[in-house]
C-alpha cells in the first residue's frame, strides 16, 4: 500500500481549503430554507428568484461592463507600456517610467483608491469632469491597476522572442506597424489573452477601489454583496456565486482546451513539417545513386 508522503498531506489539505467553501456554497445555493444555516431540501427558487432582484442582477452586468471595458483598456495600454520597456532601451525617464507602471503592483490598494478620489474631486472643481463618480471613474481606476499586471506579463513574453524575425521583416521592407500587428503581436497573443482575462478576473473582483470611486446608481457586484452579508448571507447570493463559479469554471475549460488545441496542430504541422525536410534532403542523394552508372570495375 502507498503510503501518504508529508507534501501530499499538505497538498490535499492545502486543495480542500480553498476549494470547499465553494464546494459548499453551490451546495447551499440549492437550499430551500431562507435561513443559510439550516438545510430545508432541494431547490431552485433562488436561482428563478435572480431575475426578480433587479438590483443584484443590476449590479451584476454593472461589474461585467466595467470588466469587460477595464479588459480591453489594460491590454492596450499595457502592452503599450511593455513595448516601450523592452523595445527602447535607453530614453530619459525610462527608469521612473517603469516605476510608475509597475507602482500599482505594491500599493495597497486604499492608497491607490483614495489618491484617485482626490484626483476626481480636484478634477471636477478645475474643469468641470467628471460631474459625478460612476461607471467610467470605476473604469479609470481599475484600468490604472489592472494595466501593470498586463505589463509584467507582456514584458515576459517580449524578452523571450528572437528580434531576428522582426529584423528580417523590416529588412524585406516592411514598416514598423506592419511588422507589430503581423509578426510580433502573433507571437505575444498569449501573454495578451492572459493579461486580458487577469484584468477582467481582478476588475470583477475588486472591491476597494470602486468603494472609493463609485457614485450614486453604480455599485458593482462586490459592492453589492459586502453590502448585504453585513446583515447576514442571503440565498440569492450563494445562487449568483454559484452561477459565477460555473461560468468562470467553463471558460477556463474552454480557453485550456482552445490552447492545448492550437498546441498539439503546431507540435504536429513542426512535425510534418522536419518529415518533409528530411525527405526532401535525402531525395536528391538517393536519386542520384540510384541514377549513377555502374562503375568500370564493377
Amino acid at each position: 500500500m502507498k503510503r501518504w508522503s508529508f507534501s501530499n498531506v499538505i497538498l490535499v489539505l492545502g486543495l480542500l481549503f480553498i476549494y470547499l467553501p465553494m464546494v459548499l456554497l453551490v451546495i447551499y445555493s440549492f437550499n430551500a430554507s431562507r435561513l443559510v444555516t439550516v438545510w430545508g431540501g432541494w431547490s431552485l427558487k433562488w436561482y428563478a428568484g435572480l431575475l426578480d432582484n433587479s438590483q443584484l442582477m443590476g449590479a451584476v452586468m454593472r461589474s461585467l461592463e466595467v470588466a469587460t471595458y477595464t479588459a480591453i483598456a489594460a491590454v492596450a495600454l499595457g502592452t503599450m507600456a511593455a513595448f516601450v520597456l523592452t523595445r527602447v532601451p535607453v530614453f530619459r525617464g525610462r527608469t521612473l517610467f517603469g516605476g510608475l507602471v509597475t507602482a500599482p503592483l505594491v500599493m495597497p490598494e486604499v492608497i491607490t483608491g483614495l489618491s484617485l478620489l482626490l484626483l476626481f474631486v480636484a478634477m471636477a472643481q478645475l474643469i468641470g469632469w467628471p460631474a459625478q463618480r460612476g461607471i467610467v471613474t470605476i473604469w479609470i481606476a481599475h484600468t490604472t491597476f489592472c494595466s501593470a499586471y498586463v505589463a509584467v506579463v507582456v514584458m515576459a513574453r517580449l524578452r523571450e522572442l528572437d528580434l531576428s524575425i522582426e529584423e528580417a521583416a523590416m529588412d524585406l521592407g516592411a514598416r514598423p506597424w506592419k511588422v507589430f500587428f503581423l509578426i510580433t503581436m502573433p507571437m505575444i497573443a498569449p501573454s495578451l489573452a492572459a493579461g486580458g482575462m487577469l484584468s477582467f478576473a481582478l476588475s470583477l473582483d475588486d472591491l476597494v477601489l470602486a468603494s472609493f470611486v463609485s457614485g450614486p446608481g453604480s455599485t458593482t457586484l462586490p459592492m453589492e454583496i459586502f453590502s448585504a452579508v453585513r446583515l447576514g448571507v442571503k440565498p440569492e447570493i450563494n445562487a449568483v456565486a454559484s452561477l459565477i463559479l460555473l461560468v468562470v469554471s467553463l471558460a477556463t475549460f474552454i480557453a485550456w482546451y482552445t490552447s492545448r488545441r492550437a498546441e498539439k496542430r503546431r507540435v504536429r504541422a513542426l512535425r510534418q513539417a522536419m518529415d518533409d525536410g528530411g525527405d526532401r534532403n535525402w531525395r536528391p542523394a538517393i536519386d542520384n545513386t540510384v541514377a549513377a552508372p555502374p562503375s568500370a570495375h564493377s
